[in-house]
């Protein structure tokens, strides 16, 4: 390929990264702030110097730069991870992505997410990330399967089965509450409030199993003292009989 064309292609993704900052962190205020200070960008360019090498068979120099990209910024990104343009990390500490990750245009990740594996599976293990989506704080994605476009994956949620496009998932494991047509209403990717609390859900289904349990208490207690009361008048009868033959 033409160097100059090579350097306008690199330009061009990076700029995309810059871009996808100030679209989706109202705090961003300038260029070189963000170029200076975003340890999540430092991270993406990181790994795409790291992902060069890698493609070459350069596997030592590219996981070096791997690791001192976790270092420097407390995120992972295995350099063999697929990733696309306009990838914005928020925050970003504690983020780990799989070798075999593929992540579309334009995701966005918060800290602590994992795109791992099961550690059951061979080949593809990690997961494929479509263009648009959302993964929140501490969200674990694992296995090979496809988030599909547009989706949003809540808070604190572990998903292990395939999400399909514009959906969105809460909870443990977690499960689709929104798909098409019903949608959730945000003014963005950063409206987390309009999200589907997992917890709250959670407390609500404790709180149903926990009056389900207290019915259940109480008519085995009325079984019992229906059952005491019997066995007390056949143990009072079988006292007066004794008496009689006495």
């Amino acid at each position: 390929m033409n160097p100059f064309r090579r350097w306008k292609e690199v330009r061009s993704i990076m700029k995309s990264d810059i871009d996808a900052v100030f679209e989706r962190d109202p705090a961003a205020r300038s260029v070189t702030e963000v170029v200076l200070t975003y340890s999540g960008l430092h991270a993406i360019w990181m790994y795409r110097i790291s992902h060069w090498f890698y493609k070459h068979k350069w596997f030592l120099i590219a996981r070096i730069l791997s690791q001192l990209a976790r270092f420097l910024t407390g995120i992972e990104i295995h350099p063999g991870a697929r990733i696309g343009r306009g990838l914005f990390i928020d925050h970003g500490m504690g983020v780990v992505i799989g070798e075999t990750c593929e992540i579309g245009n334009h995701v966005t990740i918060y800290q602590g997410v994992t795109l791992g594996g099961t550690g059951k599976e061979k080949g593809k293990r990690h997961p494929t990330i479509e263009d648009g989506v959302l993964i929140a704080t501490g969200a674990k994605v694992l296995g090979s399967m496809r988030i599909g476009r547009g989706s949003k994956i809540g808070a604190g949620s572990v998903v292990l089965k395939e999400v399909p496009p514009n959906s969105t998932v809460v909870g443990v494991p977690g499960r689709v509450v929104v798909q098409d047509g019903v949608r959730v209403k945000t003014s963005g990717d950063l409206d987390h409030a309009n999200l589907p609390d997992p917890v709250a859900e959670t407390c609500k289904e404790l709180e149903h199993d926990i009056d389900r349990l207290r019915c259940q208490l109480k008519r085995l207690m009325k079984e019992l003292e229906t059952i005491r009361g019997e066995q007390e008048q056949d143990d009072f009868a079988r006292v007066q009989h004794t008496n009689q033959k006495a």
